[in-house]
């Protein structure tokens, strides 16, 4: 009673027990409740975005086709399995849950924006097995489109990338598995409604039951599986070759004398003469170039060929021409490159012909030239260029075509030259095209930095994909229009130009479900050179129609050497639709 009588007399408001009263508590309570409901909002919706990041790990698509709203509604069956794990499990358990599928799910995360990045590019998912190695290619290509600071900056932000997926899944998981452990019996009830949900809507068809990560990591297992098994499988496909131990004497008789100039246009596909929207700036070159070759007594044949790849890796599609085999991955590459399998410029090179590659995208040491063995190599440094880039493309392409012409098929007194020619002003992003120039004004190139013949902007508005295929359509017309010119410039009775295309582009320019067929065509002034591929059925012209026949691209080089050697019987078997 007596220290109660020793406390000061309260001032203000006073409540009906003696204590201070509202308008004395509200100022810090206030503020205390406020800060503990912001608490449990912040944790409300972190605890939700651990939730959504975890199912959208589980559910996202592989396929840029198919991200679309619709697609992360979905019940994953992977998720449902790890739910009831943590519902079953004591804490302990859920720990080692928490420690071992949280990574898992960031690699997952990891392994799906792979799959995307490729089959937005390369129209197939990521080999976890050899696709590393075209880091160093993806590198290379950003540094020569955008600079070393856009390759650098690109390239960490990739690891950056990879790391906050490895971190915010574990941290996600760690989340779902606490809120379990506090309200274990409402969890209990979710997952037990969620199961009974899955499994009706999977007796039913409904797409919302989902479990595609386990076909995704079940692909994925069996490509490494398939992976590990090719690579006795191609060994043998090396050593068996009906033209290993011809004699050069029995090569290429029916050419003797000519130049084959052998010339790969880079992301030439069927869509650019198939797909209105494409063709209608490809097709009229074509069309119109021949018209003008067969003016000057020119003929040509055209057909179809499957590459082995799409959207990039133009090194496959020339090790499968030219070697007659599927060369479809870097470990098939890399065997070839291990063997003395005889390629289509080797059995040239055993004939007496001098042959030549011409590589003007080659910046860096190239040791597959060894393997090819050419008599004289020209990678970009050779070609002795003195003009501006064009975006991807060190040179225009045709510069290329004039300086092979200037110091190869103009020295008289040679013997006859095959020669290899990847071309590559159609080169992705086609943001930067060259523009036609006379012949003669070609020089060492520094008349690419004038106006007159600088790069022309993409002949279309728009962004994203209308910009990729404005450009592509505009860079694939380029590089046609230079080979039609210079066959018409330099072309003589004894050239023989085939052309063709590598691969077909990226998706982005040809959209879904496109083939990975790509148009080829020989050119020439001699008829006999027509007669011997009679029995192929070609078509007549620089473009193929739409039913041309179809064969995949390692039977080119049988096929081109039985048709121009010693007997020709063989040439008239039917082609491969």
């Amino acid at each position: 009673m007596g220290a109660r009588a020793d406390r000061p007399a309260p001032t203000g408001d006073v409540g009906p027990d003696g204590r201070p009263g509202a308008a004395e508590r509200t100022p810090v309570g206030a503020a205390a409740g406020g800060r503990r409901g912001s608490r449990r909002v912040a944790s409300a919706v972190l605890t939700v975005l651990a939730g959504l990041l975890v199912v959208a790990a589980l559910v996202a698509p592989d396929r840029p086709d198919r991200l679309t709203p619709g697609a992360f509604l979905r019940i994953p069956l992977e998720g449902l399995l790890g739910l009831a794990l943590l519902v079953a499990l004591p804490r302990r358990g859920r720990r080692v849950v928490v420690l071992v599928a949280g990574p898992a799910l960031g690699l997952l995360a990891v392994l799906r924006l792979a799959d995307l990045g490729f089959r937005t590019t390369l129209d197939r998912p990521f080999d976890p097995v050899l696709d590393w190695t075209l880091l160093d290619d993806a590198y290379g290509f950003v540094r020569d489109a955008a600079g070393r600071a856009g390759a650098v900056g690109a390239a960490a932000g990739a690891l950056l990338v990879a790391a906050a997926a490895l971190l915010l899944m574990t941290l996600a998981v760690r989340r779902v598995a606490r809120l379990v452990a506090r309200h274990d019996r409402v969890a209990t009830r979710v997952t037990a409604a969620l199961a009974v949900a899955w499994v009706a809507c999977a007796a039913f068809g409904v797409p919302v039951a989902d479990d595609g990560t386990t076909g995704l990591v079940h692909a994925h297992a069996a490509a490494v599986r398939e992976r590990l098994r090719d690579r006795g499988t191609f060994g043998g496909e090396i050593a068996v070759d009906r033209f290993r131990d011809t004699p050069g004497d029995q090569l290429l008789t029916a050419l003797r004398g000519k130049d084959v100039v052998l010339t790969f246009v880079e992301s030439y596909g069927r869509s650019a003469i198939e797909d209105p929207g494409l063709a209608a700036g490809v097709n009229p070159v074509l069309d119109e170039g021949y018209a003008r070759l067969r003016a000057k007594g020119y003929a040509a044949r055209s057909g179809f060929l499957t590459s082995p790849t799409f959207g990039g890796g133009s090194w496959l599609a020339h090790d499968t021409l030219l070697s007659g085999l599927w060369v479809d991955n870097e470990q098939r590459h890399r065997a070839l490159l291990a063997s003395d399998r005889l390629t289509l410029n080797g059995a040239f090179r055993r004939a007496d012909w001098r042959t030549v590659g011409v590589l003007p995208a080659a910046t860096q040491p190239w040791p597959e030239g060894v393997f090819f063995g050419y008599d004289r190599y020209y990678d970009a440094a050779a070609l002795g260029y003195r003009g501006p880039k064009f975006a991807y493309a060190p040179m225009p392409d045709q510069y290329t075509l004039a300086t092979f012409e200037r110091t190869e098929r103009a020295i008289a007194d040679r013997p006859p030259l095959m020669a290899e020619i990847p071309l590559i002003s159609s080169h992705s992003p086609w943001t930067e095209v060259p523009r036609m120039i006379g012949w003669d004004e070609v020089g060492d190139g520094s008349v690419y930095a004038s106006p007159a013949a600088s790069a022309e902007g993409t002949d279309g508005a728009g962004h994203g994909a209308a910009q990729a295929r404005a450009g592509y359509r505009q860079a694939i017309a380029y590089s046609l229009e230079s080979l039609v010119s210079y066959v018409e410039t330099y072309g003589d009775d004894d050239l023989v130009l085939v052309f063709l295309g590598d691969h077909q582009p990226a998706p982005v320019v040809t959209g879904p479900g496109a083939s990975r067929d790509v148009p080829i065509t020989i050119v020439a002034r001699d008829p006999d050179v027509f007669d011997r591929i009679a029995g192929w059925d070609w078509q007549e012209g620089l473009r193929p129609g739409h039913d041309a026949p179809v064969w995949p691209m390692d039977a080119f080089r049988d096929r081109f050497l039985t048709a121009f050697g010693p007997t020709t019987h063989v040439a008239a078997a039917r082609p491969v639709r």
